[in-house]
């Protein structure tokens, strides 16, 4: 319980220092690259997917070993069937 108490702690200040830096930044006055490292910074971690799994947890997951196994198969197929410009179909 505590542990948690303090994880949404941090999590709150966190985002009050992001905010602060934000509207420093869109007020113009008195901010510098410590409100644009701060700004960006938690932009960025915005980008992070969140809901991540380990790959052998995750719902259609792939084998390990799957593809490595496919290609000395030779089951892989080429992108396109069609000859590129200026080669000649077949043997």
């Amino acid at each position: 319980m505590a542990e948690r108490i303090v994880r949404r702690g941090v999590a709150l200040g966190l985002g009050a220092v992001w905010w602060w830096a934000v509207l420093r930044l869109a007020a113009g006055q008195g901010s510098g690259v410590l409100e644009g490292a701060v700004a960006a910074g938690g932009w960025g971690l915005s980008l992070l997917p969140v809901h991540c799994a380990p790959k052998g947890r995750a719902t259609g997951a792939v084998p390990a070993g799957r593809w490595g196994a496919a290609w000395r198969a030779g089951d892989v197929t080429r992108a396109s069937p069609h000859p590129r410009s200026g080669e000649v179909s077949g043997p």
